[in-house]
C-alpha cells in the first residue's frame, strides 16, 4: 500500500502578507484560480496505481481548511492528523508512520510538502515508480531535482554509485552554497536541489529514527498513545507532542542513514517560497510583468503586481513586488523579496494581527470580515454557508445587531427562535445567548453591527458546537 502524506503545517511567512498564519500559502490558489497549492498536489496523485486515501498532517488551526478542500476534491476516507504544535518534519512523519503501520505494516509513505509546484505529472510519476522499487527494498528515498542553474537558496544532494532503475546512492547532504560552490554543484553534474519529498517503508524510518534520533521516536510513540478522534479529525495531545524535540527528517534520519537513496526528478519544480518565485514560474506580458486582480500599469517591467481588494496603480516601475491586501500591502525589491521575514518577525515581535489573520477570516460554517472598527462599535460581514450553523452562544461585553441582506436565517434569541428574511433585521442583547443558522441553499449574508466596551473574538461563550470547538 502506497500512503501520501501531505505535510500542510507550514506557515509561509515569506509570502505575506497573502500567507498567515491563519491562513498559510498551501490553502490559497496562488497559482491557479480554483485549486489551492495544496489541492494541486493532490490532485497530481491521480493516475498512480495503488494509492490509498491520503493522509494529511496539519496544524489544528487549519483543519477545517483542510477538511473543506478535501470535500471540494471528492476525497474521501481520507486521514487528518492534527499537530497541536509545529515540531518540524521529523516528528510529523514519525506520527504518519506510526498511523500507517497500524494499518498497514508493510505500507510505504510518500511524503510530499503541500505547497510545491511539478510541471509534469508524466516525470514524476516515473520517478515515483523507480524509487517505490527502492523503498521496497528498505531504501530511503529522496527526490532530486536537477538543477538548471545555481541555486543559493536550496541544499543539495549530491549522487555516488548508480543503483537500478535510474536512482542513485547518496554520497552526502550539502547545506546551501554560496554563487561559486553552487556553480561548482551544477557544473559537475553530481548534485540536485534536496526536494524534501521522501519515500520510504514506515516501517523502514521508524527503524533509521529509533537508531538516529531516539527520543524523537520515543516521544512520538508516547504522543500517539495519547491520540483521540474529534469529528473527522485524528488529535495528539498536546502535553505529550510538546515534549517532543523539533528536528528536520533531514537532520534526524537522511543525512545520518546509510541508506539513502536519490532519485534524479529532470522537470519544472518549485518550492513556491517567495514573491520572486511566483513572478518567475507564471506567465509573463511583454514587458515582464504578472498582474493579478485590479491593477493598471504604466511604463513598468519585470514586476509582479498584486490586488486582492482595489485598484492598484503602477507607474514607472522595475523589477518590484507590490502585493495588496484589504489591511497591507507589501512594497519590495524583487531581488530582496527573502527579506520578508524580516518584516514577519517584527510584526509578531509588535503582536500585530496582520500575522495571523486578514480582515475575511475563514470559518467552518462560513466567513466574517472587518468592515469598520471604531472602538466601542464594530461593523462585520458575515457569510454563512448553506446548511451551516454558528454555535450556539452569548457574549458578556457586547451587543449585536443582525440585518439580512441576501438569503435567509434561523434565528434562535434566547428562547425565540425565528426566521429572519432579506431586509429584516433583529438585535441581540448582552448575555443572550444566540444562535445564527443558514436553513436555506445560497449563503446567508448579513450585516452585524457589535456594540459594547469590549469586541474582541475572545468574548464568546459555547453552549455548543457543531464544529467541536471549546472555550
Amino acid at each position: 500500500m502506497l500512503v501520501p502524506v501531505i505535510l500542510a503545517g507550514g506557515v509561509g511567512s515569506r509570502l505575506w502578507p497573502l500567507s498567515r498564519e491563519n491562513y498559510p500559502k498551501q490553502f490559497i490558489p496562488l497559482l491557479d484560480e480554483e485549486n489551492s497549492l495544496m489541492q494541486s498536489t493532490l490532485q497530481r496523485l491521480e493516475g498512480i496505481g495503488g494509492v490509498s486515501p491520503p493522509m494529511l498532517v496539519c496544524n489544528a488551526e487549519h483543519r477545517f481548511m483542510v477538511a473543506e478542500q478535501l470535500r471540494q476534491l471528492g476525497i474521501k476516507d481520507a486521514t487528518i492528523l492534527l499537530e497541536p504544535v509545529a515540531k518540524n518534519t521529523a516528528p510529523a512523519v514519525a506520527l504518519a508512520a506510526i498511523e500507517a503501520t497500524a494499518k498497514d505494516e508493510e505500507a510505504v509513505l510518500l511524503v510530499l510538502p503541500a505547497d510545491h509546484l511539478i510541471s509534469s505529472n508524466k516525470v514524476f510519476h516515473k520517478a515515483i515508480e523507480s524509487g517505490l522499487a527502492q523503498a521496497k527494498q528498505d531504501k530511503l528515498v529522496t527526490f532530486g531535482i536537477v538543477p538548471d542553474r545555481p541555486e543559493t537558496g536550496y541544499g543539495y544532494v549530491k549522487r555516488a554509485n548508480q543503483m537500478a532503475g535510474g536512482c542513485y546512492a547518496v554520497a552526502e547532504f550539502v547545506e546551501k552554497p554560496d554563487v561559486k560552490k553552487a556553480a561548482e554543484y551544477v557544473d559537475s553534474g553530481c548534485y540536485y536541489w534536496n526536494s524534501g519529498m521522501f519515500m520510504f517503508s514506515a516501517k523502514t524510518y521508524l527503524k533509521e529514527l529509533g537508531k538516529y534520533a531516539p527520543d524523537i521516536l520515543e516521544d512520538c510513540l508516547h504522543a500517539y498513545d495519547s491520540i483521540y478522534t474529534d469529528l473527522d479529525f485524528k488529535r495528539v495531545d498536546e502535553q505529550a507532542f510538546s515534549e517532543c524535540r523539533s528536528e528536520s527528517i533531514d537532520y534526524a534520519v537522511m543525512e545520518n542513514t546509510r541508506n539513502a537513496v536519490v532519485v534524479p526528478l529532470d522537470t519544472g519544480w518549485n518550492d513556491v517560497g517567495a514573491w520572486a518565485a511566483i513572478w518567475d514560474i507564471t506567465d509573463q506580458d511583454q514587458q515582464g510583468n504578472v498582474v493579478v486582480g485590479d491593477v493598471m500599469l504604466d511604463n513598468t517591467q519585470g514586476s509582479y503586481i498584486r490586488s486582492e481588494s482595489r485598484l492598484v496603480a503602477g507607474i514607472g516601475l522595475r523589477d518590484l513586488v507590490v502585493v495588496e491586501t484589504a489591511d497591507a500591502v507589501l512594497i519590495a525589491d524583487r531581488q530582496s523579496v527573502q527579506d520578508v521575514k524580516n518584516i514577519v518577525t517584527r510584526l509578531k515581535l509588535d503582536a500585530r494581527r496582520e500575522i495571523t489573520d486578514h480582515t475575511r477570516v475563514v470559518r467552518p460554517w462560513g466567513s466574517y470580515e472587518s468592515i469598520v472598527n471604531c472602538g466601542r462599535f464594530q461593523a462585520k460581514r458575515i457569510v454563512v454557508n448553506p446548511g451551516a450553523q454558528l454555535s450556539l452562544q452569548l457574549h458578556h461585553h457586547r451587543a449585536e445587531h443582525w440585518v439580512v441582506v441576501k438569503g435567509c436565517g434561523l434565528v434562535t434569541k434566547g428562547e425565540e427562535k425565528f426566521r429572519l428574511n432579506e431586509d429584516e433585521s433583529t438585535y441581540i442583547p448582552i448575555g443572550t445567548k444566540h444562535r445564527l443558522q443558514n436553513p436555506g441553499i445560497i449563503p446567508l449574508e448579513i450585516i452585524e453591527v457589535q456594540t459594547g466596551s469590549y469586541l474582541g473574538e475572545d468574548d464568546i461563550i459555547r453552549f455548543g458546537d457543531d464544529y467541536g470547538r471549546q472555550d
